[in-house]
Order: structure tokens, then C-alpha cells, then sequence
């Protein structure tokens, strides 16, 4: 049996990790990639064991404790903390499979399963599995993954295609380094392609039915953090790591405060401005708000799996809606500081300006938009069918 460290341990070891991962972010942002000591350090942590089943030595952690880890490591390295969070979601996605697909997977005491949602690839039938062939972007991590989780256009002999999610082993597919970008480039999110590649049918699952929280393990199906439907996991999977982003650029802006002046003034030190006082107070109530909406859905997700309660069509498409709020509310309160941190601030050495960039390019994210989320839940609370199987 495995001890399981309580989340207050886990997130006293985030915080530990934070003086190393610090130390690797510039060489993470130059070599676009996470540095081999953070991977360790991650490892040694137990950090990639969160959402492992028990039997394969894993902490089946909830929602709230990688909400909390991932703010803390947010807080030192927004790319560690995404890499980490992205692995957690296309990890829970394994343990849908076959349990002796899990047996293969989870063999690794550290197993890492890169993935995506995105149905860039298409797959036709063949005996006793199918073929793929396609391109998938922004695989975070994939440098140091073992399997990564795919998403491709089934086309059957008959019928109508649909979406598929199987898993393969990084060694099959080609990894192409393109990750080029503005912000979170330590992640190393390349893109991955498949060029005929055979994958069993037992390493095959239709999309729509993990979507809706129906999977193939038989040994996982009463463990309650596998019993959430998948977008509102990986919601309450993604969102510490923005605040984390939040919390890491007000350290950053108030390590420099005393001795900064606002040049061109006769403040000596920005600290006495009262617009500063404005700024930090209205930035520190907006990440406080941030933290609100990610322990909302968080707590949400793992309330409904320890009751197994039946979720609401309003309440799938509010985890996605959270999501978007710790989004714009920390871009917002970024904004603030990177604003007030003056013209010295745009020097790589300065902190504040990876914390910009990082929030900027989550921003972005087609599934994490706030826009995208805000119109999906108003459009649920209208009395409207969603627009997406994403929810």
C-alpha cells in the first residue's frame, strides 16, 4: 500500500519546489522545454502520481489538492505548473481504458501521458483496431511523456464518424520541435504526428462516452475521482495554475517595490505613490476572486464524484464558465502590476514580464477563453442546447 501524503503535504512540497523552479525558468523559456531537474524534483515530489490509481502506487488526489499544488508552483513557473496540470488530465483520461490497457500504461512508476482534446487526425477501421494518420499542436510536455493521448475522426464502414480517444506510446508517433511562441514556452507544447499508425482496439475508446464520464476500467469505475464527466475535471484540473500566475506576478511586483522610483516624479519610492495602493489593492481583490471561481468548480467536481450525484447541463457548462472568470480575472489583475512595474520591467530578467506573457497566452486558449465559456454558460441559462460536445 502507498502512503498518501494529506494535501497540506503536497502543497508544502509545491512550495519547497519553488526555489529550483525559479532557479530553470529562464533556461525553461531559452531551451522551450522544462529543465531535467524540474522533471526530477516533480518525480521525487509525487506530483505525477496525483491522479495515478492507488493500485498502481498513485494518491487518486482531488480536484481542490491540484487546484492548491498547482497555484503554488504557478506561483514560481507558470510552464511547470501547466506541464504538470495538462498531465493530470490526459492521465485521469487513461484510467478510462481497459484495465489491462492501465496495466501497460501505469507500468512506469512515473508514468507522464501528454494529450489534447483537439480531433486533428483521422482514423479508419482495421483488423482489431484502427489506422491514424493526422497532426495534433500544442502537446505540452510531450519531451518528457511516455504515452500520449489522442483524439482522431473515426470513419466507419457505416454511419456517421465520430470522435475517438486512444492512447499510444510516445516513441510511435514523430514529435515535431515547433514550439516557437510568446508565452508559456517553457512547456515545450510541440505538435505530434501519426503516419499510419496501427493502435489496438483495446487502446480505443469513443470520445462522447468519456465525455459523459463512461469509460472501459472496471477496476476504476467506483473510484470516485473517475466518475466526473471529463470537461469539468479538466476545468477544475487547469485553473491553479493561473492563479498560481496571478500570485507569482504580485510577488514579483512587490519584491521590487521599495526600491523602485517612479521615474520622472518625485516619488523616491514607488511604495509611497497612492495610485500604487490602488493598483496592488484592486489586483489582490481580483486574483482573490480568481481563487473564488477555482475553488467553486474545483469543490463542485469533487462533491458530485463522492456522491456520485447525476450532473446538471447548468452545472457543466458553470465549470466551464469558472474557468473563464480565473482567466479574465487574472489577466486583469496581471495587467495592473505589468502596468505598473514601468519601462525597466521589459528586461527577461525581470519576473513580472514572463508572468504577462504566460496569462496572455492562456488567454487564448480555444477552451479556456473566457469569452468562449461566458457565451457557452449565458447560451445554457437561456434555455439553449449547448454548441459543443465539450461540456
Amino acid at each position: 500500500m502507498t502512503e498518501i501524503p494529506s494535501r497540506e503535504e503536497l502543497v508544502a512540497r509545491a512550495t519547497a519546489l519553488a526555489p529550483l523552479l525559479r532557479k530553470h525558468a529562464g533556461w525553461a523559456e531559452e531551451n522551450r522545454r522544462l529543465h531535467e531537474d524540474v522533471v526530477e524534483g516533480l518525480a521525487e515530489a509525487g506530483f505525477f502520481k496525483l491522479r495515478r490509481p492507488k493500485r498502481y502506487g498513485g494518491y487518486e488526489a482531488d480536484t481542490r489538492t491540484l487546484v492548491e499544488v498547482g497555484a503554488e508552483l504557478g506561483r514560481a513557473c507558470g510552464s511547470t505548473a501547466w506541464v504538470l496540470g495538462v498531465y493530470s488530465i490526459p492521465g485521469w483520461m487513461a484510467c478510462h481504458f481497459p484495465d489491462h490497457v492501465q496495466d501497460e500504461v501505469f507500468a512506469d512508476p512515473d508514468t507522464r501521458v501528454c494529450g489534447t482534446l483537439s480531433p486533428s487526425a483521422m482514423a479508419a477501421p482495421a483488423d482489431g483496431g484502427v489506422i491514424v494518420n493526422g497532426k495534433w499542436q500544442f502537446i505540452s510536455g510531450a519531451h518528457h511523456s511516455t504515452w500520449q493521448e489522442i483524439i482522431a475522426i473515426y470513419v466507419p464502414p457505416e454511419g456517421q464518424p465520430y470522435p475517438i480517444m486512444a492512447l499510444v506510446p510516445i516513441t510511435d508517433l514523430l514529435v515535431v520541435d515547433d514550439w516557437h511562441t510568446f508565452g508559456l514556452k517553457g512547456t515545450g507544447s510541440v505538435s505530434t504526428v501519426a503516419k499510419d499508425l496501427f493502435i489496438p482496439q483495446d487502446r480505443v475508446l469513443p470520445l462522447p462516452a468519456v465525455l459523459q464520464g463512461q469509460g472501459a476500467s472496471q477496476r476504476n469505475g467506483e473510484g470516485s475521482i473517475y466518475r466526473a464527466p471529463l470537461m469539468p475535471v479538466a476545468a477544475a484540473s487547469s485553473v491553479g495554475t493561473i492563479v498560481g500566475l496571478g500570485k507569482g506576478a504580485r510577488d514579483a511586483f512587490l519584491h521590487r517595490l521599495p526600491n523602485r522610483k517612479i521615474t520622472y516624479t518625485g516619488y523616491e519610492s514607488q511604495r509611497d505613490a497612492p495610485i500604487t495602493h490602488i493598483q496592488v489593492a484592486d489586483a489582490t481583490m481580483k486574483i482573490d476572486a480568481a481563487e473564488f471561481h477555482a475553488l467553486r468548480v474545483a469543490d463542485l467536481v469533487d462533491s458530485k464524484a463522492a456522491s456520485g450525484e447525476e450532473w446538471k447541463l447548468e452545472e457543466r457548462a458553470r465549470a466551464r464558465a469558472d474557468m473563464g472568470q480565473v482567466i479574465k480575472l487574472t489577466k486583469e489583475a496581471v495587467d495592473i502590476l505589468a502596468t505598473a512595474s514601468g519601462g525597466s520591467s521589459i528586461y527577461t530578467d525581470i519576473p513580472i514580464q514572463r508572468f504577462s506573457r504566460d496569462i496572455q497566452a492562456v488567454n487564448l486558449h480555444a477552451l479556456m477563453h473566457p469569452n468562449t465559456n461566458a457565451e457557452l454558460y449565458g447560451r445554457v441559462l437561456c434555455g439553449l442546447e449547448p454548441n459543443t460536445l465539450y461540456i
